[in-house]
């Protein structure tokens, strides 16, 4: 898992783990969520990727548009 930067100070997210077709996030409290592109779609995943790598708005995105679209929890 890479550390999230969490750039703007407040987020839930603390690290992550990029796949060719998922993300994985890790929350504060542990617990790690799969996202993957049948689980929320291509389109929502790669800009989950494009916002883990720089580190801001990562949980904000999550919780509009993805909150329950995961595949798996961990």
């Amino acid at each position: 898992m890479q550390i999230y930067k969490n750039l703007g100070g407040n987020s839930n997210v603390s690290a992550f783990e990029l796949g060719d077709n998922y993300i994985d996030v890790q929350f504060n409290g542990g617990a790690i969520y799969r996202y993957s592109y049948m689980s929320a779609g291509v389109l929502k995943v790669d800009e989950m990727k494009r916002l883990a790598l720089q580190g801001y708005g990562l949980n904000s995105y999550i919780m509009r548009n993805v909150r329950m679209d995961y595949e798996s929890k961990r």
